[in-house]
């Protein structure tokens, strides 16, 4: 499932072809993604300017003139393609994914200009919704969020605070987004990894000082994971097509049983199951 950096990459890429301009002829390939599209979706979207393209936690927002905001949930294959007036993905020197089964393009929509939005996905995940641009953060999908691990909202005091009293464990804490929003597998195994915290220890047990370090290796895996345009894990790409290079300098996911990466430790990768998801750690290293 793309997590905070995929969502942040595809935000980007998706800015310049969509801000300032009409959304012109909308359709709907099929009646429903992960849940039926909101009444009259098609026709609500028709003719909207694209004011500002944003992001919550895992979700792409798009606010329209109409008094609206657009959302988009990627799930675990949903894919936003941006399709020029001459039919060419944006220029560039890139490494490209596979091009997108056309069975699977569920939603096309027109943009100013001639060119063209389409949103491709297999397994049909992914959803979509439209909220009033007035409490659209008080809706059920964004209710009790916890903060963008990006902003000042999120530090070590805060995350101290959150997990207070917590027994489970804070690789598990730390993919509950009423906890911090937009972290997932990938990036918490990654963030904890570099603070040298065990993926099994109770949340409430760690110290000020080691998740003060943890909320800071957060924010630079993040960091670093948006530069190199995200993962490219199964079906995810940019919205040019584009792979991320991000997996290429992961120090423990996917690594189980190669060397541990940091100089002078001995042990390998190690993979536990946590909440139905693999977990990758240092056994020497995180503790």
């Amino acid at each position: 499932m793309p997590e905070l950096p995929e969502v942040e990459t595809v935000r980007a890429g998706l800015a310049p072809a969509l801000e300032g301009l009409r959304i012109g002829a909308v359709a709907l390939n099929r009646p429903d993604l992960r849940f039926p599209f909101p009444e009259r979706f098609a026709a609500r979207l028709r003719g909207a300017k694209v004011l500002r393209l944003h992001r919550r936690g895992k979700y792409l927002l798009a606010d329209l003139d109409t008094g609206e905001v657009w959302l988009s949930h990627l799930g675990m294959t949903g894919r936003f393609s941006v399709i020029a007036a001459d039919e060419a993905a944006r220029p560039g020197d890139f490494y490209y994914a596979a091009p997108p089964d056309p069975k699977h393009t569920h939603v096309v929509l027109e943009i100013e200009g001639g060119g063209r939005l389409e949103y491709n996905d297999p397994r049909r995940f992914g959803y979509m919704d439209l909220l009033t641009s007035e409490g659209w953060e008080q809706s059920a999908h964004f209710a009790g969020m916890g903060p963008e691990p990006l902003s000042n909202g999120f530090s070590g005091p805060v995350l101290a605070a959150a997990l207070a009293g917590r027994v489970q464990p804070i690789k598990t804490l730390l993919l509950d987004q009423r906890i911090v929003a937009g972290l997932g597998n990938i990036y918490v195994c990654e963030a904890l990894f570099l603070a040298g915290i065990h993926p099994t220890r109770a949340g409430g047990k760690i110290s000020a000082r080691r998740l003060e370090a943890l909320a800071g290796h957060v924010r630079d895996v993040l960091t670093a994971a948006i530069a190199a345009g995200g993962s490219s894990l199964r079906d995810y790409a940019q919205a040019d097509g584009a792979l991320g290079y991000f997996q290429h300098t992961f120090r423990v996911y996917d690594r189980e049983a190669e060397a541990c990466v940091r100089p002078g430790c001995a042990d390998s990768v190690r993979r536990l199951v946590q909440g139905g998801r693999s977990t990758f750690y240092c056994a020497t290293c995180q503790t």
